[in-house]
């Protein structure tokens, strides 16, 4: 089984690079300066609090929309030529969620990529899907994402990686942990899969990632209904005119931080 609390240099890291989609480019946690921060570039801040100051670099060449082989066209050759000690890997959701995607054939063409990764860079660590019983348009794609998981654990196995298992962090089951889009996570969210990584890699964290939740006020089905009937409008409809349209969130935009610069 892949070691998913390995202490592999002691968590200590001099440089790291993110590749992924709207998940790692942080989308639903926004910063001051109006770009998302997001989970990977929240780990990168643990990572560099090991090392002397300004030593630690760190690029983020993820871009929201991204599909698996354009991840792997677009940013696995780029990570290779920075070849940091570290590239969190994450790909493959987008193309699950397409209706008539199949989940084997996604992770074949992930498992090339991490085959291509490993041999250039010092560790990959790869990321599985959420579990999501309890996320509405995204239940019924459960068995799916599953399958998805049990193969990039598999994969992890095979070459070494560290795993960032988030079908097991229980916290962001919770709603809380997501944005109002349902699609993507919080900024509460993004801290506790950040704190997660660190953990990972056998970095003491300074909470628990899956720490409960204050109680909620129960409510009523009224209250749930009217909701999720504003959801649909706001964000539903027009996440399926995208894609009949095919288009992507991610058009005309490119990754926040391409080069490997001190954080």
């Amino acid at each position: 089984m892949a070691d998913d609390s390995r202490t592999e240099n002691s968590g200590v890291f001099g440089s790291y690079a993110a590749i992924g989609d709207s998940f790692t480019e942080g989308v639903g946690d926004p910063g001051p300066d109006g770009r998302f921060v997001g989970w990977a570039d929240r780990f990168a801040v643990l990572l560099a609090d090991r090392m002397p100051e300004h030593s630690f670099r760190y690029a983020n060449l993820a871009v929201r929309g991204r599909l698996l082989d354009q991840i792997v066209e677009e940013q696995v050759p780029r990570a290779r030529e920075l070849a940091p000690d570290l590239v969190t890997f994450c790909a493959g959701g987008n193309d699950i969620i397409r209706p008539g995607s199949d989940p084997d054939d996604v992770a074949e063409r992930f498992e090339r990529a991490v085959a291509d990764l490993a041999g250039s860079v010092g560790t990959v660590m790869v990321t599985t899907g959420f579990d999501t019983r309890d996320v509405p348009v995204l239940r019924h794609l459960r068995g799916k994402i599953a399958t998805y998981t049990a193969h990039v654990r598999a994969i992890a196995d095979r070459y070494d990686c560290p795993v960032l298992d988030l079908w097991s962090l229980k916290s962001v089951q919770d709603r809380r942990a997501w944005d109002a889009d349902r699609l993507h996570l919080s900024p509460e969210g993004h801290t506790r899969v950040a704190l997660r990584a660190a953990q990972v890699l056998g970095i003491e964290v300074p909470a628990d990632p899956d720490q409960p939740w204050p109680p909620l006020p129960p409510r009523g089905t009224l209250e749930v209904r009217r909701d999720d009937i504003q959801w649909a409008r706001e964000y539903l409809v027009p996440w399926i005119g995208r894609r009949l349209r095919g288009e992507s969130s991610g058009d005309h935009v490119e990754a926040k931080r391409p080069d490997l610069l001190p954080l």
